[in-house]
């Protein structure tokens, strides 16, 4: 008798450390609630790479989850052709940073997870994105060092998160526990 694959997921991690380690901590909790259930393959943006290793996150991403790949170009590795054959249930970009919901808002696929997700888009594959500036105002982030860092957010910022909101089997996620809202959706 065939074993029946697990449906997967492509969670995508960009170069924004706002919400990073409370993504990863919503990440495994739901792997291990949903192990059973579905596959969850990590993609790693070159900046979002940077970012986890500033964190110090780096080697427990690669110890609670098996299918890491980090980003080479927009091609490589090939998850804009994974996605477009319906390998992935949905991809998740979380956190996102604005220079990749930019990048996506504005169709210019030149970075793995921009160009990924617009082919997604393309294909009808669920997007689901949880930026790292949502509104416009003053917010503050921690450092990994446990400073505080006041960022102002831009109009501008905010045009390209509405922008993603209005196209097409795109979401805009607000917070962690959305993440986990999201599964639940599919998976329960």
């Amino acid at each position: 008798m065939k074993k029946e694959k697990k449906p997967k997921v492509a969670w995508g991690i960009a170069g924004a450390g706002e919400k990073m380690v409370e993504t990863l901590e919503m990440m495994k909790k739901i792997k291990k609630e949903y192990e059973d259930v579905v596959d969850i393959d990590v993609y790693i943006s070159r900046s979002g790479d940077q970012v986890i290793k500033y964190y110090g996150i780096s080697n427990e991403i690669e110890t609670n989850f098996n299918n890491i790949w980090v980003e080479i170009n927009a091609n490589s590795p090939f998850l804009a052709g994974q996605i477009q054959l319906g390998k992935y249930e949905f991809m998740l970009i979380a956190p996102c940073s604005a220079n990749t919901v930019a990048k996506i808002a504005l169709r210019m696929g030149d970075t793995l997870l921009a160009n990924s997700a617009i082919m997604g888009q393309r294909a009808d594959i669920p997007l689901y994105i949880m930026p790292s500036d949502y509104e416009v105002g003053v917010t503050i982030t921690k450092l990994p060092d446990g400073k505080d860092l006041k960022l102002t957010l831009r109009e501008e910022d905010v045009e390209n998160i509405n922008k993603l909101a209005a196209m097409d089997n795109t979401n805009v996620l607000k917070e962690p526990e959305d993440i986990e809202e999201l599964f639940a959706r599919y998976f329960q």
